[in-house]
């Protein structure tokens, strides 16, 4: 007796969020990668809008003939500069000197900040003793403190330490302050219900919820450090440096190594804002639910 083949009943295991990766594996385009696209480009374009309108109002002010182009040259010759610059290594022997200042100081300012932010919003005592004058160091200008640090290390290494550190402590420590005096009360009882005391109460409760204010700090303090570097190298000349080079051209009447030279300060600032705690900024807003996803 001749039986029919049962028919062979196939079933689909592939999830439906299947990764990028794996989809493009399958032959299957990423069901996201249009909403990637329009996001990167939302991102992009206000940003190449608002060079392109700065480049052409430069170059408008420079066809006016408000000065003539020794003090002031057009655009392409800026950037022709800039390529040669950065084309025989000069850029990046200075750009290396000033990172590593930057990062040894805002590294000494951040690790002063947190612990005196921490002490501060701990303690009413401390705060009473010390809280105005927080912020009384952070509003002088880093400029002033150059003098005073001169006469205490000379024109060293630790002379402009100390005035990056001075310029940035402050602004980290008010950041962390003020996120602690606004973490929600109703956390502080959650945790104090939950066993959460001292450290482990600063720890688990009180930091995660000031991080958005801190996360501001950090921002505000890298923009002093950063300002107050420029100004250390510009006084205290040791090595090549963007302060160096800033000083060196200015000496030469060279306007434009000058600009050249404060196009690339002013991209390292925005690079490093946007990449470091531009980031930092949303991951900490997306983990509190300040923004979607």
């Amino acid at each position: 007796m001749h039986t029919a083949d049962a028919p062979t009943l196939t079933i689909d295991t592939t999830p439906d969020d299947v990764g990028p990766e794996r989809a493009m594996a399958d032959g299957h385009p990423p069901a996201n990668r249009g909403a990637l696209a329009r996001r990167a480009w939302f991102a992009v374009w206000p940003k190449m809008a608002a060079i392109a309108i700065g480049v052409g109002a430069w170059q408008l002010i420079v066809w006016s003939g408000w000065r003539p182009e020794y003090v002031l040259p057009a655009p392409a010759t800026v950037f022709q500069r800039l390529g040669e610059l950065i084309a025989d290594g000069t850029v990046a022997t200075a750009l290396t000197t000033t990172a590593e200042r930057a990062g040894y100081g805002f590294t000494m300012a951040l690790a002063i900040g947190v612990v005196t932010g921490g002490l501060v919003s701990s303690s009413r005592i401390i705060r009473s003793a010390v809280g105005s004058l927080i912020t009384g160091l952070q509003t002088m200008p880093s400029i002033a403190w150059f003098p005073l640090a001169i006469l205490l290390f000379g024109l060293s290494e630790r002379a402009i330490t100390f005035v990056v550190v001075l310029g940035a402590a402050p602004s980290i420590a008010n950041g962390l302050i003020t996120g602690v005096d606004h973490v929600p009360p109703v956390l502080l009882r959650a945790g104090r219900m939950m066993g959460a005391t001292g450290y482990a109460r600063f720890r688990h409760v009180v930091l995660p919820a000031s991080m958005p204010s801190f996360v501001g700090g950090l921002k505000q303090g890298w923009a002093f450090a950063w300002r107050s570097l420029m100004a250390g190298e510009l006084i205290v000349v040791l090595g090549v440096s963007v302060g160096f080079l800033l000083q060196q051209y200015r000496n030469l009447a060279d306007a434009t190594g000058l600009i050249a030279m404060m196009i690339v300060i002013l991209v390292i600032g925005i690079v490093v804002d946007t990449a470091l705690f531009g980031s930092l900024d949303r991951r900490v807003r997306r983990r509190h639910g300040l923004i979607e996803d």
